[in-house]
């Protein structure tokens, strides 16, 4: 009788955090630049990307240079709505995203990857910022 309640309790426990963690997921969405080859939207994603990787511990120089790429990649290539990863020679890869938020645009730190080490917060998130000049759209 004890051995069944047990049972019952893990059930419902592992229940109630696959609903929890079907929740978050459903809480954030992902949207996509749709105007980075305008000069107000480069120049905002750049200087907001540059900034955020700063706060990170990269070098001022190699942020922009960082910054600079990943706006050329996510022009060029039609990757969609989805997380893209940059990875500094310092040895650190980040994790980004772009949210929606009405009409503006938010570029989102959500994780970091140092060797072994890594450390993702999609609950607040490590850093956001927004866009200005962006128009983005939901996926």
């Amino acid at each position: 009788m004890i051995l069944a309640r047990v049972r019952k309790c893990d059930a419902l426990s592992r229940s109630f955090l696959w609903m929890v963690v079907l929740a978050m997921t459903g809480c954030t969405t992902m949207a996509e630049v749709t105007n980075l080859l305008d000069e107000s939207c480069r120049t905002s994603f750049v200087h907001r990307l540059s900034t955020m990787l700063v706060h990170q511990g990269e070098s001022s120089k190699i942020s922009d240079a960082l910054a600079n790429k990943a706006v050329v990649m996510l022009a060029t290539y039609d990757l969609g709505p989805r997380p893209f990863v940059i990875a500094a020679p310092s040895g650190t890869d980040y994790r980004f995203f772009v949210d929606r938020k009405g009409t503006d645009c938010i570029l989102t730190l959500y994780g970091r990857q140092k060797g072994f080490v890594s450390y993702t917060n999609n609950l607040t998130y490590i850093a956001t910022e927004s866009l200005p000049g962006c128009a983005c759209v939901d996926s």
